[in-house]
């Protein structure tokens, strides 16, 4: 078994941050505090003011039960 090495762009790294599926910080690696729509780290005073207002899972589904 090899290690690989896993890189992601800053692009990359907000847009997981937006949709929550990632927290760390993009800046020092430590873990953010979501804060209503603001997002910010305690470690390094990162903040990412309004980064979750719009974000979203981009998923729709349009079925009806019953």
């Amino acid at each position: 078994m090899s290690i690989s090495a896993f890189a992601r762009t800053l692009d990359q790294e907000l847009v997981a941050l937006a949709r929550g599926v990632t927290y760390e910080c993009p800046c020092c690696g430590e873990f953010v505090l979501h804060d209503g729509a603001d997002v910010r780290c305690p470690e390094c005073a990162l903040s990412l003011p309004g980064l979750l207002a719009g974000a979203g899972t981009g998923l729709q589904l349009r079925l009806q039960a019953g």
